[in-house]
């Protein structure tokens, strides 16, 4: 696979509700702090999971707070977040957030394909 999923997102409007229900459910730990934006959640309250501890597992986090949409959604790496935007619109695809974060660390955006679906974009550009 040439652009592997890399981490996966649970957002809602009680994330330590969500994290205390998923580690319930699947013996998920979280290491709280902030995600790479406050776009994603609350500053301090994104729990993120580590997929190395679950096996073959990919990263991920439960966030969010009140004010935010819940969704589910993952994140494909690429080399330049902002060129993965832009080919996403230029395929028929709408920018949703992004470039955000920071270069050369962690840089975020979000997109919805042609059928709305929200799919999320990362990488260190």
């Amino acid at each position: 696979m040439d652009r592997p999923v890399v981490h996966f997102e649970i957002i809602g409007r009680d994330p330590a509700r969500l994290r205390a229900y998923y580690g319930e459910l699947f013996g998920w730990e979280f290491s709280v702090g902030d995600a790479a934006t406050e776009a994603v959640s609350e500053s301090g309250n994104y729990g993120f999971v580590d997929g190395s501890a679950l096996g073959d597992g990919i990263n991920g986090g439960v966030g969010g707070g009140a004010g935010y949409e819940g969704r589910v959604l993952f994140y494909v790496s690429v080399p330049d977040v902002e060129a993965a935007l832009e080919k996403a619109e230029s395929l028929g695809g709408k920018r949703q957030m992004g470039p955000e974060g920071t270069p050369g660390a962690l840089v975020v955006g979000q997109f919805t394909d042609p059928e709305g679906h929200l799919i999320g974009v990362a990488g260190t550009a």
